[in-house]
């Protein structure tokens, strides 16, 4: 679709075979209340029957349906669902709908990062100096079955609730070493608009908070969310940061595309950060359709995190040597600001994974490899001659 295409009207898409608004169309849906947000949330697909409108499911995904309500909450969007559908791609389908195959996982933890012990007050996760985690969402457009937050599935009521957000403002508040907060969930862009600029009022009253950032992936199960009241509110309340969260390249369809240019266009940094997964982004291909699509929509890849060791998620995983080899070759094939960090995120902090390129030391030389695998010899300058 031709940028000029993209705007600010959602359903100016219904002409467009490229969108999904206009698949939704053909299946005899309402363009109108496809493309309201509130519609999306109040029919998203939870049961066999309803995924069943939008796909054909496999034996393993019926049983997931069947079962997985007792292990982890079932909820994709209509929009999300329809995608999965048209794109007859596994690497939709697998994220959002659920599999026996999550039954089978003796090594898979209910926190791998430990966040519960990192939080001084309830949903302030606090492990950097300077900056905070302030989970204020429960709720989320689709419920990604690699999620590592599976354990607030059993906490109720801990959407925008008001004793949760006071004391974090209080916390955040006391505390003048932080002065970058992440927004974060459960997916902060389910609550209106008006309740998310209360909630941003509160931050910019306090003085040494410098930037707000947001963590969402309405962009891509939701992009209906992202309207220009939306972006012109958190506009004024800049600095605002945001992250989101493709994971591979047939996510970004012209629906999702617009979304991004609202935010881009007001002047929002958008950076993404994608999840290393089995048979969704596992190879340097994949890897680099995905770089690429986000750059040509104005998104820097930043990190693409080593798949968390969370509960029921065996089947998605890949393994840290896999994934070295992807970056190395990644960074062979795309221009620098075009190519994610490797994160292993850990209960300490975020690691990056690289394959080493210093060689050695010799004598005053220091030895790397380059991109071809060629030695290259770098003088020290810094290192004192031998007398």
């Amino acid at each position: 679709m031709a940028a000029s295409r993209i705007g600010h009207d959602y359903l100016a898409l219904a002409d467009c075979q490229e969108s999904v608004v206009w698949h939704a169309l053909q299946r005899g849906l309402d363009a109108s209340c496809f493309v309201s947000w509130q519609w999306q949330i109040n029919h998203q697909i939870r049961t066999v029957q309803q995924a069943q409108e939008y796909v054909d499911l496999r034996c393993d995904e019926v049983e997931g349906f069947e079962k997985n309500q007792d292990v982890f909450e079932v909820g994709i969007t209509p929009y999300y669902g329809l995608l999965a559908g048209i794109a007859n791609d596994d690497a939709i389908r697998v994220q959002a709908f659920p599999s026996s195959l999550e039954w089978s996982d003796p090594h898979g933890l209910d926190d791998p990062l430990v966040e519960k012990h990192q939080s001084p007050v309830p949903e302030v996760v606090h492990i950097y100096p300077d900056r905070v985690a302030f989970c204020v969402a429960q709720l989320c457009p689709v419920y990604c079955r690699y999620c590592f937050r599976k354990r607030r599935d059993n906490e109720v009521g801990l959407h925008f609730r008001k004793d949760i957000l006071d004391r974090g403002i209080a916390y955040i508040a006391s505390q003048k070493s932080i002065r970058d907060v992440l927004i974060t969930g459960g997916d902060p862009f389910l609550a209106s608009d008006t309740a998310l600029e209360g909630l941003l009022k509160r931050l910019r009253a306090i003085k040494h908070v410098e930037i707000i950032r947001f963590g969402t992936r309405t962009p891509v199960t939701l992009p209906y969310r992202i309207t220009p009241q939306l972006t012109g509110m958190l506009a004024s309340y800049h600095p605002i940061w945001l992250n989101t969260h493709f994971n591979c390249a047939a996510e970004l369809t012209v629906d999702a595309r617009q979304s991004l240019n609202l935010l881009t266009a007001a002047g929002i940094p958008v950076g993404n950060q994608s999840v290393l997964l089995r048979g969704v982004n596992d190879s340097t291909e994949k890897m680099k359709e995905l770089c690429l699509a986000l750059i040509r929509s104005r998104v820097r890849p930043y990190y693409v995190f080593h798949a968390h060791l969370v509960k029921g998620t065996q089947h998605l995983r890949v393994s840290v040597s896999e994934g070295i080899a992807i970056m190395k070759a990644l960074r062979s094939t795309i221009s620098g600001f075009a190519t994610p960090l490797y994160i292993l995120d850990t209960p300490s902090g975020k690691i990056p994974l690289m394959d080493n390129p210093i060689l050695g030391i010799d004598g005053n030389d220091v030895l790397v490899e380059d991109r071809h695998g060629e030695v290259w010899r770098e003088k020290d300058a810094w290192r004192p001659l031998p007398a």
